[in-house]
C-alpha cells in the first residue's frame, strides 16, 4: 500500500528511513517525523517476533496500518505496519517535531515545551492522543493525513542502535534527521 509516497510493502528499515521528514497529523494535530525505529517478523526485538496474538495481530495485517500497544502498561505507542499482509513488520514512530495543532498536542501534556511535546514514543503517544482505539486503522483514512516532504525535500539522516530494548539492540535501526533537537536522545 502506497500512501503520500511511501510504500508500506518494503521492509521496515527501508520505510522507517522514508518516514524521516514526512509529516503525520491526527485529526489535524502533530508534525515532522524525525525519529524512527524499524522492526521486523525476524528481529528477537519485535513484537513479532514470536508470531501473532491478538496484542500484536495488527502487525501481521495489511500494511499502511496503524499498531498501537501499551508499553509499560503505560505509554501508548504509534507504529506504522510494513511488509506484506501476513509477515509482521513495523516501524515505531519515536519523536516529531510538533507543527500543526500545537496548543492541542500541548493541553495532552499539560507541558509548554515544545521540544519535549513529541520527543519520544510515550510522549509523542500522549500528545497526539494515542490509545488502543487506534489500533489497526488505515493510514491514509481520517483520523490519520500523512504528508509527503515539501517538494520532495532531501534529509540527512542518522542512523543508530534502537532504545530501550534488551534484544538486538545493536541493530542500527533507529533512524534520525541529522541536526534536529526535537529527537528523543541524541545519536
Amino acid at each position: 500500500m502506497a500512501t503520500s509516497g511511501i510504500d508500506f510493502s518494503q521492509s521496515s528499515d527501508t520505510v522507517a528511513q522514508a518516514l524521516i521528514g514526512m509529516t503525520v497529523l491526527i485529526d489535524g494535530a502533530g508534525g515532522r517525523i524525525v525519529e524512527t525505529e524499524a522492526y521486523d517478523q525476524h528481529d528477537p526485538a519485535s513484537h513479532s517476533f514470536a508470531g501473532a496474538t491478538p496484542r500484536n495481530a495488527a502487525m501481521f495485517g495489511p500494511p499502511g496500518r496503524a499498531y498501537v500497544y501499551r508499553s509499560y502498561g503505560i505509554h501508548w505507542c504509534l507504529n506504522f505496519v510494513c511488509r506484506e499482509e501476513g509477515y509482521g513488520a513495523g516501524v515505531l514512530i519515536r519523536a516529531l517535531e510538533p507543527t500543526h495543532g500545537i496548543a492541542s498536542l500541548q493541553a495532552r501534556r499539560g507541558l509548554d515545551d515544545l521540544r519535549l511535546l513529541c520527543a519520544g514514543p510515550g510522549r509523542l503517544g500522549q500528545a497526539l492522543g494515542i490509545d488502543r482505539s487506534f489500533n489497526n486503522l488505515r493510514l491514509d483514512e481520517p483520523p490519520f493525513e500523512l504528508l509527503g516532504r515539501p517538494h520532495a525535500e532531501p534529509v540527512a539522516l542518522l542512523s543508530g542502535p534502537r532504545v530501550g530494548i534488551s534484544k538486538a539492540a545493536d541493530v542500527p535501526w533507529r533512524f534520525g534527521l541529522a541536526g534536529s533537537r526535537f529527537l528523543s536522545r541524541g545519536f
